[in-house]
């Protein structure tokens, strides 16, 4: 559904100003590759967050606790 409504809206910038339609479809995939190392940065921080959580919980879980 989200696909649709973009496809949808960017026929109606198509409609409203062609250049700047163009122009957006050229630089989308430049600009999700020039976000991919943020993407990952944010990955590898979610896991370290992780693992620091599972070492800081392992005495309570132990002794038996249950989060």
């Amino acid at each position: 559904m989200p696909l649709l409504i973009a496809f949808l809206l960017w026929c109606l910038l198509w409609l409203l100003c062609w250049p700047v339609a163009l122009a957006l479809l050229l630089l989308a995939p430049l600009l999700w590759l020039l976000s991919l190392p943020f993407r990952l940065l944010g990955v590898i921080v979610g896991a370290m967050f992780a693992l620091l959580r599972a070492l800081l919980y392992l005495p309570a879980r132990l002794l038996g606790h249950k989060p």
